[in-house]
């Protein structure tokens, strides 16, 4: 991982891997993909597949009954698609799976969508399965997956209703930066680096500003960032 649009660009402040593999359930309607993702994904270090699903309804049940560290979820699934399994997942639980939506297209509205809806990031299907096994890996400790460029086509080709959270929210000056920070890549140590401050005090800003915008976690806050023109395309800092 060598920058923020590098395969996985995520939070690196969480301590060392975990000695339990992470329980992983594929979600893909395409019985092909999801066998092939199961077989590869299986043999990767630190991977356990507990179950697959072949629509969001599937998906929300195993989800419930194997009670997984991660979903790996397709957007577009018959009955119910991953957004709205997403949505169902996030929702009814105290401690609630992870959830990786993994597509074909990095600029497929769907995964907006579905970051908006608290997804911790997305992974494209095309990438080498090692890089598929890290994001899952990456998500289960606690962090999160951004990819910025991808981030600014999709959320600046199509605002969405999130964006009105910005003006609502009433960040700080402080806050307003750190935002700006995160919505580049920056991890928390980087941040703190940046601005001259403790990794403490990073945190209770980016804390702040998830709690002030509503936003599920730290790529929902990037997304919101995004579509309300706080950050425009080409931004860096």
């Amino acid at each position: 991982m060598t920058g923020p649009d590098s395969a996985v660009a995520a939070e690196t402040d969480t301590a060392g891997p975990a000695t339990a593999p992470v329980t992983l359930l594929i979600a893909d309607d395409d019985e092909v993909t999801r066998s092939g993702l199961r077989t590869l994904l299986a043999a990767q270090p630190q991977i356990l597949v507990v179950g697959e699903a072949a629509d969001g309804v599937e998906a929300v049940e195993q989800a419930r009954l194997l009670r997984p560290d991660v979903v790996l979820m397709d957007v577009r699934m018959p009955r119910r698609n991953g957004i709205e399994a997403t949505r169902q997942l996030l929702a009814e639980s105290l401690a609630p799976p992870k959830v990786v939506v993994i597509t074909t297209f990095e600029n497929d509205d769907y995964v907006t969508t579905a970051l908006s809806a608290g997804a911790s990031g997305f992974v494209l299907k095309r990438r080498p399965v090692r890089q598929i096994a890290e994001a899952v890996r990456v998500v289960a400790a606690g962090e999160t997956i951004l990819f910025p460029a991808a981030l600014r086509r999709m959320v600046t080709a199509r605002p969405l209703s999130s964006a009105k959270a910005l003006p609502k929210a009433a960040l700080t000056g402080r806050e307003e930066v750190v935002l700006r920070m995160m919505a580049t890549g920056r991890s928390n140590s980087e941040i703190a680096q940046a601005l001259t401050v403790s990794l403490e005090t990073v945190k209770t800003h980016v804390g702040n500003v998830l709690s002030k915008l509503g936003a599920q976690n730290r790529t929902h806050a990037v997304v919101i960032a995004y579509e309300s023109g706080l950050v425009m395309p080409g931004f860096t800092t």
